[in-house]
């Protein structure tokens, strides 16, 4: 099932499901959503390769950013996805589009998986759903990822996802744990008129 919002411009009530997969918008009112997001974006895997620009320490803080996505997912400019098994509903990560520019049909994508959700290709079905979802329901054209370089996993993920290399932006993101110093990024993109990528 999936919810298309093309021509709404409302992106925070979409709802994807496939490849063993559900992805729907996290809920700053849940609990639930709260800890998980918490858990998330304050794991040590995820904060040796992300350093988020307002950092998040507590439920508070967890919550306030989940409800800043859920208002920018509401004008058309993002769109947060909690990815969950479709059985049991557990959480195991987050992919989102970070930046939606309309005008120009490119999207970039953003993900992490939970400590215990690794190791079984979430993020990689995560990202093809979101991908394909991203194409047919938001109309983009090109969607852009990046990582710090180094960070090897996420790499193969994008490649798995036929998001091409395209090169490496120069001091692009902060250093882990850091705002007064930066580091590169691998770039990768897809495009819509590329080649599905093989089976996973």
């Amino acid at each position: 099932m999936t919810a298309n919002l093309r021509d709404s411009g409302n992106l925070s009530a979409a709802l994807t499901e496939g490849l063993g997969l559900r992805l729907c918008p996290w809920d700053p009112d849940s609990d639930a959503d709260v800890e998980a997001w918490l858990r998330g974006v304050t794991d040590p895997e995820f904060q040796r390769w992300n350093t988020p620009i307002v950092p998040i320490t507590d439920r508070a803080g967890a919550r306030d950013s989940l409800r800043t996505r859920a208002i920018r997912a509401a004008e058309g400019a993002t769109a947060a996805f909690r990815i969950t098994d479709p059985q049991s509903g557990t959480p195991l990560g987050h992919i989102g589009f970070n930046d939606i520019r309309q005008a120009q049909r490119i999207a970039v994508i953003g993900y992490w998986v939970l400590p215990e959700a690794r190791g079984q290709g979430v993020a990689t079905r995560a990202l093809r759903l979101a991908a394909r979802w991203g194409f047919d329901e938001l109309g983009m054209h090109r969607l852009e990822l990046d990582h710090a370089v180094g960070h090897e996993v996420s790499c193969r993920v994008a490649q798995k996802c036929g998001f091409l290399a395209e090169g490496i932006l120069r001091g692009s993101i902060f250093e882990a744990g850091r705002r007064d110093a930066f580091r590169d990024a691998h770039l990768h993109a897809r495009l819509a008129t590329d080649p599905e990528p093989s089976a996973v």
